[in-house]
């Protein structure tokens, strides 16, 4: 599966964009796609992820501003990110496993296996 992620930009605070992550070789639909983000100096951290079954996950710190959705006539997932922070900067990774990992998986970006390039999003205050 290769992944092109897309979407970043310079935002102002409180506002918002949406991030695209397009799936090619495979169809996104078997699979568990993951949004992780790396700030400058810090490690990496999961942000969300959209299971293959539907389901959703969320870190704490982006709950209620974050959504994350699947289009698979696309082949694409999307972060939907509303409210924007400062401390949301930072360049934000999809990535892909196959299947639906267990939720404390999910958080690990050791669980999956594709991943694709960064694209940095930078909130302005």
């Amino acid at each position: 599966v290769q992944l092109q992620a897309s979407g970043g930009g310079l935002v102002q605070v409180g506002g918002s964009l949406r991030l695209s992550c397009t799936a090619s070789g495979r169809t996104f639909s078997g699979y568990t796609a993951g949004w992780f983000r790396q700030a400058p100096g810090k490690e990496r951290e999961f942000v969300a992820a959209f299971r293959s079954d539907g389901s959703t996950s969320y870190a704490g710190s982006v709950k209620g501003r974050y959504s994350v959705s699947r289009d698979n006539a696309k082949n694409t997932v999307y972060l939907q990110m509303n409210s924007l922070k400062p401390e949301d900067t930072a360049v934000y990774h999809c990535a892909a496993v196959s299947g639906r990992p267990i939720t404390s998986m999910l958080f690990s970006s050791q669980t999956y296996d594709y991943w694709g390039q960064g694209t940095l999003v930078t909130v302005s205050s």
